[in-house]
């Protein structure tokens, strides 16, 4: 933004451009008024990722690029920085962003927006830091889809058994939405490639959901979660219910129900935990680790007094939930996110014009998930659907929250496409090591 005669505009940092710092981002260029203030975006990415979309990009139904969001062309009224957030000093009103290439730079602010996201909950299993893969990031959804097209490749091509079922095994930790989108549309592109591999049959592909608790999808009804486990079921996917990963070592998973089996594919989706960068902050932490906030989404400490100049929302904030009963908590959905998002830049831009906050209130207004193409299961607003008006509610959802129209059009492009043509079921594995081939064929040079 330009100064256009105030002395002193005001300098708002927001650390993070998922769902709260885009949204936030796009809210406050729209509000503040020309001079008012400065607004500075701070993320390693070039883009924001519309999380939901990423099990449609990791079947092919949607390109990759048009499932992010680019920053600089989205927000053009403010400076974005491209690096990490390394530590914040909001006595000083100062934090420590590391470039990309280069130097630590400190940047002074006068308000600040937290909101660095979340990251994979994981646990000290033996062999899942070296075997398995989360799904929250785009790169994750490219590798994963690449990856199970590869293993059909090989299991299309060994002679020997044992490589040819791990090849074909497919395990998913964490039966809440991201494990159950992921695991259903991967299996659902799988299957489609079939027609293109003879020397394979479906009924030789082994899918495996693995969940710690006694239910699926715990955000609906225990019957439509039933209802999931029963489509699941019926596309012979193997769902084990009330048990745990022990250890997956060299690729040999071993659950607590006692099997034992190899697998090559291995995904972590079991859940998610604030971004460690908070913990490298004095703004007061819950026992979680996430911030503590008003419902106006104020920072505040224990005492209960508000922490001027401090906001946050989303993953990494303990958002009181005025909708249920006292104590309750804003849960880690996007829903919840973008919704903060533009109460928090409402009531910043009101506090710097000398006007009272608002307490966010959204009662949550239910979920949607894909199960595959025209397939799906929703409860929103106590309405449940399933099966393809679910599947079509789900699509229609998104394609309302991803920002921008430029992505709105070709998302619905891709989709109307897809109507028309039989979706793309090639690996590109070389895009996660593009330098080997060159490197195989150009001689090391002494000294």
């Amino acid at each position: 933004m330009v100064d256009d005669g105030a002395v002193n505009p005001q300098r708002i940092l927001v650390v993070g451009a998922g769902h709260v710092g885009l949204y936030a981002a796009l809210r406050l260029s729209s509000k503040l008024r020309r001079g008012e203030a400065e607004v500075i975006v701070v993320d390693p990415q070039p883009h924001m990722t519309y999380q939901p979309f990423l099990p449609e990009v990791s079947a092919g139904n949607i390109s990759p690029r048009h499932s992010v969001v680019p920053l600089r062309r989205e927000l053009p009224r403010c400076h974005v920085l491209a690096g990490h957030v390394t530590r914040i000093e909001h006595a000083r009103r100062v934090a420590y962003v590391q470039p990309i290439i280069g130097p630590a730079r400190e940047v002074a602010y006068d308000q600040i927006i937290v909101a660095p996201g979340s990251v994979s909950r994981t646990l000290p299993i033996p062999g899942l830091r070296e075997q398995a893969i989360g799904f929250k990031t785009i790169g994750e959804a490219i590798y994963l889809r690449n990856k199970v097209l590869e293993r059909l490749d090989v299991a299309a091509t060994t002679t020997d058994k044992a490589t040819r079922a791990a090849a074909l095994t497919f395990v998913f930790i964490g039966g809440g939405y991201a494990g159950i989108e992921a695991l259903a549309e991967l299996e659902d592109m799988a299957r489609d490639a079939l027609r293109y591999y003879p020397e394979l049959d479906a009924d030789e592909m082994h899918w495996v959901l693995v969940e710690a608790t006694q239910r699926i999808l715990p955000e609906v009804d225990p019957d439509m979660g039933a209802y999931t486990v029963k489509e699941l079921l019926r596309r012979r996917l193997d769902i084990r219910l009330g048990t745990r990963l022990e250890s997956c070592v060299g690729g040999l998973v071993r659950l607590s129900d006692g099997d034992s089996f190899q697998a090559d594919t291995i995904v972590w989706t079991a859940g998610v935990k604030p971004h460690p960068m908070v913990r490298d902050t004095d703004l007061p932490l819950d026992e979680k680790g996430r911030i503590r906030c008003l419902a106006t989404l104020q920072v505040v400490d224990a005492d209960g007094q508000v922490v001027p100049g401090a906001w946050s929302a989303g993953d990494t904030a303990a958002v009181p939930d005025l909708t249920k009963e006292p104590g309750a908590l804003c849960g880690p959905s996007a829903q919840h996110a973008v919704r903060q998002a533009a109460r928090l830049a409402g009531n910043l831009v009101g506090v710097l014009r000398g006007r009272a906050p608002v307490e966010y209130r959204h009662k949550y207004a239910g979920s949607v998930a894909s199960l595959g193409l025209h397939k799906g299961v929703a409860q929103v607003y106590g309405i449940k659907l399933k099966g393809f008006p679910a599947w079509f509610m789900h699509r229609t959802y998104h394609l309302s929250r991803i920002p921008s129209v430029n992505r709105k059009v070709r998302v619905v492009i891709d989709w109307t496409l897809a109507l028309f043509f039989r979706r793309e079921v090639v690996a590109l594995g070389e895009l996660h090591d593009p330098r080997e081939s060159f490197t195989e064929v150009t001689p090391p040079v002494p000294g």
